[in-house]
C-alpha cells in the first residue's frame, strides 16, 4: 500500500488503537527470531464428540447432497469465487490458478499479501486453507463411514501442515484465516471420530499439536483491533474459544477459552444493533457472524462452559432479524460487501444458506407465527442443535414480522405479487473505516416473487482489480442518485472511508393501510442535500420514488440496476421489462423522470457499467439506466414502477 494510504489509515485510528499496533509491530519483529516450542502434551483426549443420534438425524436428501459434493471433491475439482479447480486431490498450497502466481515464502509477516503483483488472488489462496472443503469429506465420512473420504483428509491435513510450519508463509498473515481454519478443524476431528486413525491424525500427532497450539498463541497475541474489530475479530475469537475447549490440551488453554468468550461476547454485542442486524450493514457478513457464533455456543455447550446470557440474546436477536428481512424465497438484503465467507460448511452444493440459519434458529430458539416457512433441509442444523441447549428467551420477541429497524435505517416495504422492497437510510457502515460499506445512501432494492427487478449489484473482488472495486461499491453502482459525477461517501482505499455520507430517516411506514411509505435525506454531497420518498400501492402495485436536491444547480445522474434476469426496452423515458418466472412471462413499466436524457448501459468496462455480481469473483453485464441532467433544487424526479398481474 502507498504511503498515502497508510496516513489516512491512521487518521481513522484513536490512541488505543495506534498504541495497540505499535504493540503489534514489535512483537511481530521479536517472533521473528524468537519462537517458543509448543509445550510437551501428554494424555491427550479429544472428548467433544457427537451426541448420540446427531448423524442419523440428518435429512436423507441433505446427506445426499453431501455426498455429491465430497465426491466432487474426492474427485479434485472445487469451485472457488467463479474460478473452477480440478488440482484439489493434490493441492499446492500457495498456488492461485486465477492469476498463476504463486505466494512467495518466507517470514508471515513479510509476505505482502495485498499486492496481486507478488502473491496473486489472496482470496483464492486463503479459501482452501480454511480447510471447510475438508470439513464435508469429514462430514461424508462420519454419514457413510467410508474410509477414503477420511484418508483423503488426513492426506491433506498432513500435507498442510508440512508446508506452512508457524509463522512461514502467507496463511499465518490473518487472523480471520486462523480463526476459521481452527474451527473448521475442530469439526474436522469431530467428525472423523468413529476412524481408528482420528487420534493419530490429531492428538497423538505432534504436528498436529504443534500447529494447533501456534494457531493459538497466534490469535491470542494478534486480534484486531480498533477499527478493524468487525467481523474478524468474530472470527478470531469463535475460533479460538472452539480450539480451547475442544482442544484444551495446554497450560495456557484456560486463558485462552476465558479471553476468547470475553472478547466473543464483547463484540457480538458491538458488531451488533439492538434490533438484531449486523452493525456492518452487509447482509453476508449478518449470516457469517451469526453462524460463527451459533458454532461457539455449540462448543460451549458441548464443554459445559458457562456462556454470558448476552450471547444468546444477541443471536436471538440476530435470528429474528433475517427472518424478517428475507423476501419471500428466502432471499435477504444485498447490502454491502460480499465474499462468499462461510463459519462452518458441512453441507453440499445447493442447500440454502439462509433457510439453514433460520432451520438453526428454529431448533435452539423456536421460531414465531411470523417467520417464514423454510421448506429446506441441511445438515449443519441437526449437528449444531445436537450440542447447543435449547434457550427460553428472556426478552420479549416481535408479534409481527416487523418492517422498519431504526438503528440500522433499514426498511422494508411489501405489496402483493411478493413485492418487496429495501429503502436504505442508515449509517454508512460500521466503526471509523467503514471497511464493507458501500456509497449506497437511499439505494433501493425491488424484487417480485424472489425475482430482482431493481438490483444492487453486489461486490465482485477485494484486492488486485481496483478500478472493479470501485465501481461495486460507488454510488453510481447503486439505485440512487449522483451529484457532480462523485461518491456519497470518501474512499480512502478499497477497505476505507474518509468521509461517511449521514442519513436519516423521516418516515418508515411499512404497514400503512393501503400505501406503505418511506423518506429519508443525507448529507453526503457537501452543499446540498439529498432527499428520497417512496410509496407502494398494494392496490395498483405501483411503486412510486421521489427524488429531491436540496442546494444550487448540480449535475445529476440517477441510476436503476436491472436485475440478470430482467430484458428491457426502453424509449425515451419509458421502459419496459420483461422477465420469465416459474415458465410465467411477467412484466413491468418503468416510468422515468422526464427531465432527464435516459440510455441503457450493459456491459461496458471504460469504465465499468452495466454490471452484476451473483457472487465473489463473478460478474455479468446486466442492464444499467443511467438519466443524466441537472438538479435545480425546484422540482424532483419522480419514478414510478408499475407490475402488471
Amino acid at each position: 500500500m502507498s504511503a498515502g494510504w497508510y496516513l489516512r489509515r491512521l487518521s481513522r485510528m484513536g490512541p488505543r488503537e495506534a498504541v495497540g499496533r505499535a504493540g503489534d509491530a514489535v512483537r511481530r519483529r521479536r517472533w521473528r527470531s524468537a519462537r517458543p516450542d509448543c509445550p510437551s502434551v501428554t494424555g491427550a483426549r479429544f472428548t467433544a464428540v457427537l451426541p448420540a443420534g446427531a448423524i442419523a438425524a440428518v435429512p436423507p436428501d441433505a446427506a445426499k447432497r453431501l455426498i455429491a459434493e465430497a465426491d466432487r471433491l474426492m474427485a479434485g475439482h472445487a469451485e472457488y469465487f467463479g474460478v473452477d479447480r480440478d488440482d484439489l486431490a493434490d493441492p499446492d498450497w500457495w498456488y492461485d490458478p486465477k492469476t498463476g502466481r504463486r505466494a512467495p515464502s518466507g517470514y508471515a509477516f513479510d509476505v505482502p499479501y495485498r499486492d496481486e503483483d507478488a502473491v496473486g488472488d489472496i482470496k483464492q489462496i486463503w479459501e482452501p486453507s480454511r480447510h471447510q472443503y475438508l470439513t464435508q469429506l469429514a462430514a461424508a465420512y462420519a454419514i457413510t463411514g467410508n474410509e477414503r473420504y477420511a484418508e483423503r483428509v488426513a492426506e491433506h491435513l498432513r500435507s498442510w501442515w508440512t508446508a506452512n510450519a508457524p509463522l512461514r508463509g502467507v496463511h499465518w498473515t490473518s487472523g480471520i484465516e486462523l480463526g476459521i481454519r481452527l474451527l473448521s478443524w475442530v469439526w474436522i476431528r469431530r467428525l472423523l471420530d468413529g476412524w481408528p486413525g482420528a487420534a493419530g491424525l490429531f492428538e497423538d500427532n505432534p504436528v498436529a499439536v504443534n500447529q494447533i497450539w501456534h494457531h493459538q498463541r497466534w490469535l491470542a497475541a494478534f486480534p484486531s483491533r480498533g477499527s478493524s474489530a468487525n467481523n474478524h475479530v468474530i472470527a478470531e475469537a469463535a475460533g479460538q474459544f472452539a480450539a480451547a475447549c475442544a482442544f484444551g490440551w495446554f497450560p495456557s488453554s484456560a486463558r485462552w477459552r476465558t479471553d476468547a468468550l470475553r472478547s466473543l461476547e464483547r463484540h457480538l454485542r458491538g458488531n451488533t444493533f439492538g434490533s438484531g442486524l449486523n452493525r456492518e450493514l452487509a447482509t453476508e457478513y449478518h449470516g457469517l457472524v451469526l453462524e460463527l457464533g451459533l458454532a461457539a455456543v455449540a462448543e460451549a455447550d458441548a464443554a459445559g462452559v458457562p456462556v454470558p446470557a448476552t450471547v444468546r440474546l444477541v443471536l436471538l436477536r440476530m435470528t429474528d432479524a433475517l427472518a424478517a428481512i428475507v423476501d419471500g424465497r428466502l432471499r435477504p438484503p444485498r447490502q454491502g460487501d460480499a465474499d462468499d465467507g462461510y463459519g462452518l460448511v458441512v453441507d453440499g452444493a445447493g442447500t440454502d444458506r439462509w433457510g439453514s440459519l433460520l432451520a438453526t434458529g428454529d431448533a435452539v430458539f423456536g421460531r414465531l407465527a411470523w417467520w417464514p416457512a423454510v421448506t429446506g433441509t441441511d445438515a449443519r442444523t441437526p449437528l449444531l442443535s445436537a450440542f447447543i441447549k435449547p434457550t427460553e428467551p428472556s426478552v420479549v420477541r416481535p408479534p409481527s414480522r416487523p418492517g422498519h429497524f431504526a438503528d440500522a435505517g433499514l426498511t422494508i416495504l411489501r405489496g402483493p405479487g411478493e413485492i418487496w422492497c429495501r429503502c436504505d437510510g442508515g449509517p454508512h457502515g460500521f466503526l471509523s473505516i467503514a471497511a464493507h460499506a458501500h456509497a449506497d445512501a437511499l439505494s433501493v432494492e425491488v424484487r417480485h416473487d424472489g425475482v430482482e427487478v431493481l438490483a444492487d449489484p453486489g461486490t465482485y473482488c477485494y484486492h488486485g482489480q481496483p478500478e472493479w472495486r470501485q465501481y461495486f461499491r460507488s454510488t453510481l453502482g447503486h439505485n440512487t442518485l449522483q451529484l457532480d459525477g462523485g461518491d456519497q461517501s470518501v474512499s480512502g482505499g478499497p477497505f476505507l472511508w474518509t468521509r461517511h455520507a449521514e442519513s436519516r430517516v423521516l418516515v418508515a411506514d411499512p404497514s400503512g393501510e393501503g400505501v406503505a411509505r418511506w423518506c429519508a435525506e443525507h448529507d453526503g454531497y457537501q452543499g446540498s442535500v439529498h432527499r428520497r420518498r417512496v410509496e407502494l400501492t398494494a392496490a395498483s402495485q405501483e411503486l412510486r420514488v421521489v427524488d429531491e436536491v436540496r442546494g444550487p444547480r448540480r449535475a445529476v445522474r440517477l441510476a436503476f440496476h436491472l436485475g440478470p434476469a430482467i430484458a428491457a426496452d426502453l424509449v425515451d423515458h419509458r421502459a419496459r421489462l420483461t422477465w420469465t418466472r416459474d415458465g410465467e412471462d411477467r412484466s413491468a413499466v418503468l416510468d422515468l423522470p422526464g427531465q432527464l436524457t435516459w440510455r441503457a448501459h450493459r456491459g461496458e468496462t471504460d469504465p465499468p457499467l452495466g454490471w452484476y455480481s451473483a457472487g465473489f469473483g463473478r460478474k455479468e453485464p446486466t442492464t444499467t439506466l443511467v438519466g443524466t441532467g441537472y438538479a435545480d433544487g425546484v422540482r424532483g424526479f419522480t419514478t414510478v414502477l408499475r407490475f402488471h398481474g
